[in-house]
């Protein structure tokens, strides 16, 4: 097979790796779907620039992605490399030879500056990754909107600024890839959630928690 490429480790399915960016994951919409439960709709990427091959992790699993083991976020591959998807796994292959091989990961950029507005429609885009599930897409435009009490158009406004300033480039499930910029750099922080006292019962109220904004692998 020309080019790079997966082969699924449980069904030794050989799937061609798209020329900019496959998708991976359990929803339907994703170019590599795994069914195995541990696997988030919509898991991780791989990205080919030129004769280099990437893999992302989309950051709001909790299960993670791991390559030859090691949890990642981003990760230049080399030939015969291992992915994990949660316990999912596949081995890559077809991406031509260098004289050495990657061994770190991808370096982030550093946060842009931001205004305070712009800082509450990432917090409510992400506020969903701070629930107990095991994945939640980010928060759409309209319920941005309702959190923030401003309009959808206003929201759609903010959210392109803020694309240019993260380098999202356009395509789809680009909402996701800037919740899942904000989430790994960081801008996202802890915050701890108090349960309500019950109403009955007249015990000591549980132990407040604290939502993760970032999954540990």
């Amino acid at each position: 097979m020309e080019g790079p490429f997966i082969r699924i480790e449980d069904t030794g399915e050989v799937v061609p790796l798209r020329p900019e960016i496959t998708t991976v994951g359990r929803g339907r919409g994703v170019d590599i779907r795994l069914t195995d439960p541990s696997v988030s709709r919509l898991h991780a990427e791989f990205v080919r620039r030129g004769p280099y091959l990437y893999v992302v992790d989309l950051g709001l699993s909790r299960n993670g992605t791991r390559v030859n083991g090691r949890p990642i976020a981003r990760r230049v591959l080399d030939d015969g490399d291992v992915v994990s998807f949660g316990a999912a796994r596949g081995r890559v292959g077809g991406i031509p030879r260098e004289d050495f091989v990657p061994e770190v990961e991808l370096r982030r950029a550093a946060a842009p500056e931001l205004t305070r507005r712009e800082v509450d429609v990432l917090t409510s885009l992400c506020r969903p990754a701070l629930s107990d599930e095991a994945f939640v897409a980010p928060a759409t435009a309209r319920e941005i909107a309702d959190d923030l009490v401003v309009t959808e158009a206003a929201v759609k406004q903010h959210l392109l600024r803020l694309y240019q300033k993260f380098r999202i480039p356009e395509g789809t499930n680009r909402r996701t890839r800037l919740a899942n910029e904000v989430v790994a750099l960081g801008l996202v922080r802890p915050t701890p959630v108090v349960p309500p006292q019950r109403a009955t019962g007249g015990g000591e109220p549980a132990p407040a928690t604290t939502a993760v904004g970032r999954r540990a692998s």
